[in-house]
């Protein structure tokens, strides 16, 4: 931990009567981490739902819910039955208010990878685990592509794998599993789920009969769940589409209980927005579904029982707002993966989550949310953000994706400025580090300059990298423009390469070559190796490199990506090196199949070079 010089006097029996001593400083994690058991303890001692929710969120740092997850259900495993059905029903009770759906699946994903240590001290803790990620699936805080999805963050030899397969298997493919797990952990004092859900299906249709406003509300009221409001939302609007007669009456209720305050605000748009997931589904039963719930919107917004906000967001019936919608979740998630990584430095864990949201159309935006968020902190986040956006260019992201995302930045210059007072510049020294990294080309910035509009501040700020960049020493300068933060200078990474190449080509071993590349902890820069191998086999007329690259391929130190960019990278300067190699084509294109032949190259992968 880092440690920061304060003082703290203590007696002392001889030699002065205080003495100067340095004291750990904490960090926000660890002060975070040792508030969570004092408020899971004050829960389960009460049982205070909304109490414990507002503990929450006094802590704030929303991207670190997780923890809270993992505590909560770890400590609820080695507790009696009432505890683990208290945990299961606060999970469902805070989720989309108060745990966002992200951090409820990260923590999960922490409790499988810390099962083998909770099984020393809970010998039942795979199976009591099972049951809560099946119970959590019942009640929709966790989806059913969960069990699948979270294999890949688990080692082959993890118990994490028997409680997927225990929670799929043996709990989720039982007959009547939902009714099963609801009552798994009898005698709790509160009310299930699927029994709520039940009570206000139940509460509605009898409405709809007499029309009693009062009477619906004071069952609504009774039912003491205003967590959960947000179901009662949806069900009477679904019920309005099923059956036109009723709209009106429902319309009625919907209003009353906002006026009456018996339904807030928050609830009233989370069971919106629960219909606009769930709308594609229901246009299959009622095809008017979508002009329905515009018309719905329209209305509730006109006769102010729907916040405003959110209409103008984009949650709408219309296919254009169900985009507007996954944008707008989409750039939730984005958020919370940058502030992540910021914390945690970890590339590889934040292109896997990347790749899992499975939305490359809007990797632009992800750019965009990267850079603005970097502008506002300090130097080290600012490196990071230029280390993760070249690995995002080799692993992910194609130059397209790059290009769009800095002119989204640029067209938002001024907007960001009334934020950000040097955002010109620093977003001037993004551009410029981005051609020195090698993510963007010179070329790219005239490319983005001919759809900006000339006098633009934008357009000033791509003419201050366009200096930047071409500046004396300009490679120097700029990878050291931020202190050099955490991250890592190209310059250094390619003597490194030359150094273990030459050192290997001489006679070295080839575990340690293997050994000195994955130490490096780049694998996004990976392809710098394959290039210089290739490079230097042509030159010493020796292949003994090409076998290093088998086995780093065969060790999966170097992937199929990197592979490919390399071969790319040597394709692409083919004519230069024939002024020095004249067979260097011909050699490069035996490499080209000697690659196919092992798998490290697709077979479409071309010979000429890309324009």
């Amino acid at each position: 931990h880092a440690m920061l010089n304060r003082l703290i006097f203590s007696s002392h029996k001889k030699l002065e009567p205080y003495e100067l001593i340095e004291a750990p400083a904490t960090t926000p994690l660890e002060d975070y981490k040792k508030s969570l058991v004092t408020i899971i303890e004050e829960y389960f001692s009460t049982g205070d739902v909304k109490q414990t929710g507002s503990d929450l969120k006094e802590l704030g740092y929303d991207d670190f819910h997780r923890y809270f997850v993992k505590k909560l259900v770890s400590m609820a495993m080695d507790r009696h039955d009432k505890e683990k059905e208290m945990v299961s029903v606060l999970l469902s009770s805070l989720y989309g208010d108060g745990l966002s759906s992200t951090q409820i699946k990260l923590g999960f994903v922490m409790l499988l990878q810390a099962v083998d240590d909770l099984a020393v001290d809970i010998p039942d803790a795979v199976d009591v685990l099972a049951l809560f990620i099946a119970r959590a699936v019942v009640d929709d805080i966790l989806p059913p592509a969960f069990l699948n999805k979270a294999k890949g963050s688990l080692t082959e030899s993890s118990k994490g794998l028997q409680v997927l397969q225990i929670a799929a298997k043996s709990y989720l493919s039982a007959p009547h599993h939902a009714e099963l797990l609801e009552r798994r952990w009898g005698g709790s004092t509160h009310i299930t789920v699927e029994e709520v859900k039940r009570r206000i299906t139940d509460l509605l249709k009898e409405y709809i009969k007499n029309g009693d406003t009062a009477e619906a509300c004071r069952c609504i009221r009774e039912l003491a769940v205003p967590f959960f409001h947000h179901e009662v939302v949806k069900r009477a609007a679904t019920l309005g589409m099923e059956s036109p007669a009723a709209e009106t009456l429902i319309v009625k209720l919907l209003k009353e209980a906002s006026e009456e305050g018996l339904i807030s605000s928050s609830q009233m748009v989370k069971g919106f927005s629960r219909i606009v997931e769930s709308l594609d589904d229901l246009s299959l039963d009622i095809p008017s579904a979508k002009s329905q719930f515009q018309t719905l919107v329209s209305k509730a917004v006109s006769e102010g029982w729907l916040d405003s906000s959110y209409e103008s967001s984009g949650a709408n019936g219309s296919v254009q707002d169900d985009d507007h919608e996954k944008l707008r979740r989409y750039k939730r998630e984005a958020v919370s993966m940058i502030h992540e990584y910021f914390l945690s430095d970890d590339i590889p864990e934040l292109i896997r989550t990347l790749k899992e949201l499975g939305l490359p159309e809007y990797n632009p935006v992800f750019i965009k949310k990267l850079i603005t968020i970097a502008m506002d902190r300090k130097n080290r986040e600012k490196e990071m953000a230029s280390v993760l956006l070249s690995s995002l260019s080799m692993e992910l992201f194609s130059n397209e994706d790059i290009v769009k995302g800095f002119i989204m930045l640029l067209e938002s210059a001024e907007d960001t400025a009334l934020d950000i007072l040097d955002a010109s510049d620093e977003l001037g020294l993004f551009l410029a580090r981005a051609v020195i990294d090698d993510v963007l080309a010179p070329l790219n910035l005239d490319e983005i300059g001919s759809i900006l509009p000339p006098k633009c501040s934008g357009a000033e700020t791509l003419n201050m990298a366009r200096s930047l960049a071409s500046a004396r020493h300009a490679g120097e300068r700029l990878l050291r423009c931020w202190g050099g933060g955490t991250g890592w200078a190209v310059e250094d990474a390619k003597d490194k390469i030359t150094k273990l190449l030459e050192e290997y080509e001489s006679g070295g071993d080839v575990g340690e070559a293997c050994k000195c590349i994955r130490e490096m902890g780049m694998p996004f820069f990976n392809h710098e190796v394959v290039k210089k191998a290739l490079v230097m086999a042509m030159e010493k007329k020796k292949e003994c490199t090409l076998s290093l690259l088998h086995e780093c391929f065969g060790e999966g130190i170097i992937t199929i990506n990197q592979m490919t960019k390399g071969f790319s990278r040597v394709r692409d300067g083919l004519d230069d090196l024939a002024l020095d190699i004249p067979d260097a084509r011909e050699k490069f294109l035996s490499y080209v199949e000697h690659g196919k032949k092992n798998g490290w190259l697709v077979p479409s992968f071309g010979v000429a070079a890309s324009t």
